[in-house]
């Protein structure tokens, strides 16, 4: 395979016209599409099958009209101190507002005074709206609306706060900044020159647009959730810039070597390029693997990511040699520290001298980083899982101060309320049906220990004509829905326990009355997914982490490096997830991060973080090892191999990370908590990969096990391909076609 990407990056470096072109008018295409077919993300966490998602569908097959999953709106109003919303210029401020509130997509409006949240003062009131489409398919009106009401009603002299998802606006230009300015500066300390500096950023910023460009064409064709084209941006800027670094940095040392440009760049891509074929694809397994899951937005932030990585591959092959092409010899002016203080061959570098320090000391070294991930990770014992709701905003923000309102003055559940939908089309008496489960829920209520706030029935009052009306509404639609509102807030442990003491409670409703009941709601849905991803995470590592070992042994043509570098990964993983129990659920230096609360962590964070932590972790170890290997295949001893691969690949391996830290810490800062918390732990997760495992656990370790490492049995080596990553097969037969050359001019011939 070197020889093949020898020759594309040779091919990329003359005909760089072409290859620019290329790049280019796919480019422009794609802005095309973007512009004219692409259609709205969506913030729905569904699965199919769970029975929270089943109670959605029932709703919707049964009254085609409503929209249980639709976007939502609380309105919170409150009246000076010392004042009601009942007096008559305040009610008439409110009553005024919500009529403002109504647009095409509004299906219904709860009136604070007739619907029941109002507090007993009379100074805070709420109003529910209800969407019939999802946040991200709401109209401009829609929000215009729901902005002028508020006005109007502040100006009035109440003041206002809107919670719920239908003014959630998806921004994220600060991560891409922060990313960028990271890069940039590492880029050029790496390099020493920003003309080279320039270089991987401008193919990582190509390759995230081409990205980004043909996820949102797809949007007019899939329905894709908000947090899917993040990721995708997140990922193509992270290992865009670092795979272009290797190649970059080989491609310096070819013509340093006294390689031409031309040859230098075809060695670079067929040694460093061959390094990055393989880091790219532990990374595409490792996301496209996330179907296994089975849940359909992990499914698509795993192939956007992966189809991301791809792209970023692609252009690291194809399109920086074209662009070194143009540059000619200005990428050499400029010449790293390292190189401007010592010799072009021999020079002690900080790597050098750190993992000479580790060989002189690989037992407390091994130790020492073990037992420092081991006791990082201790938080995650205690870790909860959860979606994420309006307690976790910003403490300024209107989702918050509405939230806190609602907690203060109404419970902290009437924030996140659970709804039992009772499906009555194989009962005998519906009525009944619905009577008995109302009747199960009120005594679980009466429990002294009970979490239920609230039972709100499906019948609004007792008398024979509603009972009545609700008897024919049951026979025309064959279900009835029921609402219980908790005593403790959407992401407490105890309202989680509440789902399903209810469902075990309404088990035994289809023997009894021939009806059913399903438990439907927010923490419902979170509780359910959670359940699922546990399920399938075994599966999951299996399908990944086998996968990606059979490629590393093929790649190191060696068991126990494969071996070591998925242990380490697991060091890795628990770092992340321990840094991010303490951080957002403890609330340890919390406002680093722009936190002024705790909050469960995101429910879907441990099994996301494990499919890309473990593809990047397979990066590192590949550049890191690859020089290892490189070394001795040429004849270096094991030991000194390991000493003289990290002294050539530990500076290159370190920047990458730092950008990459970079990237993932930017995302960290914004204010969605989806994308910060994802953020911050692939941030805290490279941190640990790339200090402490690939740093510090495999050097030690390498040292240790010494030439054993490289074992493999005899009968596994004829069925494993050789891919010749290190670039031995490709020096041999560049060594052979230049020798004959040398041969004739020695001869004079």
């Amino acid at each position: 395979m070197a020889w093949q990407l020898f020759r594309l990056g040779r091919w990329s470096f003359v005909h760089r016209r072409a290859v620019a072109a290329i790049w280019v008018v796919l480019l422009a295409v794609l802005a095309v599409g973007a512009a004219t077919l692409s259609g709205k993300t969506s913030d729905k966490f569904e699965l199919p099958g769970i029975e929270s998602t089943q109670a959605f569908e029932l709703i919707e097959q049964r009254s085609p009209q409503a929209s249980p999953d639709g976007a939502t709106a609380r309105v919170v109003f409150e009246a000076p101190a010392g004042r009601s919303l009942t007096e008559p210029a305040y009610n008439s401020a409110v009553a005024t507002a919500l009529r403002e509130l109504s647009t095409e997509n509004v299906q219904s409006v709860a009136d604070p005074f007739t619907g029941g949240t109002l507090s007993p003062d009379g100074r805070v009131g709420y109003a529910a709206v209800t969407y019939s489409k999802t946040a991200n398919e709401l109209a401009d009106a829609d929000r215009s609306a729901l902005e002028t009401a508020a006005h109007n009603a502040e100006d009035a002299g109440l003041d206002v706060a809107i919670g719920g998802d239908a003014l959630t606006e998806f921004e994220m230009p600060l991560a891409e900044v922060v990313g960028i300015a990271v890069a940039l500066v590492v880029l050029a300390i790496t390099f020493g020159s920003l003309v080279a500096a320039g270089m991987p950023m401008l193919t990582a910023l190509v390759g995230v647009g081409i990205g980004m460009l043909a996820i949102t064409t797809l949007t007019g064709f899939v329905e894709l959730g908000s947090t899917t084209p993040a990721l995708g941006t997140m990922l193509g800027l992270a290992v865009g810039i670092d795979y272009a670094l290797f190649i970059m940095s080989r491609y310096q040392s070819e013509v340093r070597a006294g390689r031409s440009l031309e040859e230098a760049a075809g060695r670079a891509v067929g040694t460093a390029g061959s390094a990055v074929v393989f880091a790219g694809a532990t990374v595409i397994i490792a996301l496209v693997g996330l179907a296994v899951c089975n849940i359909g937005f992990l499914t698509q932030m795993g192939l956007a990511g992966a189809f991301t990585v791809a792209i970023a591959v692609l252009i690291s092959l194809t399109l920086l040699p074209a662009i070194l092409g143009f540059a000619g010899d200005k990428v050499m002016k400029g010449k790293p520290r390292y190189l401007r203080q010592a010799g072009e061959t021999e020079y002690r570098t900080h790597g050098r001298r750190w993992v000479e320090g580790i060989a002189r000391h690989k037992w407390l070294a091994l130790a020492g980083g073990i037992a420092v991930a081991a006791v990082a990770a201790l938080p995650m014992t205690s870790m909860q899982l959860a979606l994420p709701d309006d307690s976790s905003k910003p403490a300024d923000s209107d989702a918050r101060i509405a939230y806190d309102l609602i907690s203060e003055n109404f419970g902290a559940g009437a924030n996140g309320p659970l709804v039992v939908v009772v499906d009555t089309a194989n009962a005998a008496d519906p009525a009944a049906a619905v009577r008995t489960v109302t009747a199960d829920l009120q005594n679980m209520a009466a429990g002294a220990d009970s979490d239920i706030a609230t039972v709100v029935p499906a019948v609004p009052s007792a008398t024979p004509q509603a009972r009545q009306m609700f008897a024919q509404q049951l026979e025309t639609v064959r279900f009835a829905t029921l609402t219980v509102i908790p005593a403790s807030g959407p992401s407490d442990q105890a309202t989680k326990d509440l789902v399903a003491d209810i469902r075990s409670t309404v088990a035994g409703l289809p023997a009894e009355t021939g009806a059913r009941a399903l438990v439907t709601g927010q923490t419902a849905v979170g509780v359910d997914i959670a359940d699922k991803l546990t399920e399938v995470f075994p599966l999951y590592l299996a399908v990944v982490v086998g996968l990606a070992i059979f490629l590393l042994i093929a790649v190191f043509r060696s068991i126990w490096v494969p071996v070591k570098a998925a242990l380490g990964f697991l060091l890795s993983v628990g770092v992340s997830l321990g840094a991010t129990v303490a951080v957002f659920q403890w609330g340890w230096l919390n406002e680093l991060v722009g936190l002024d609360t705790t909050s469960p962590v995101l429910f879907i964070l441990p099994i996301l973080l494990t499919g890309i932590l473990f593809g990047l972790a397979m990066d590192y170890e590949v550049f890191l090892v690859t020089r290892m290997r490189e070394a001795y295949v040429h004849g270096t001893p094991a030991r000194r191999a390991v000493i003289d691969g990290f002294a050539h690949s530990a500076r290159v391996v370190v920047a990458a990370a730092i950008i990459m830290i970079g990237v993932f810490a930017g995302f960290a800062l914004v204010d969605d908590v989806i994308l910060k918390s994802i953020g911050f732990a692939l941030a805290v997760g490279v941190l640990a990969d790339a200090f402490l495992v690939r740093m510090l656990i495999v050097p030690a370790v390498m040292l240790i096990v010494g030439e054993r490492i490289w074992w493999m049995p005899k009968w596994l080596s004829p069925l494993v391909p050789a891919f010749d990553i290190e670039g031995e097969g490709l020096a041999r037969r560049l060594d052979a076609e230049h020798e004959p050359v040398q041969e004739r001019v020695l001869t004079g011939s």
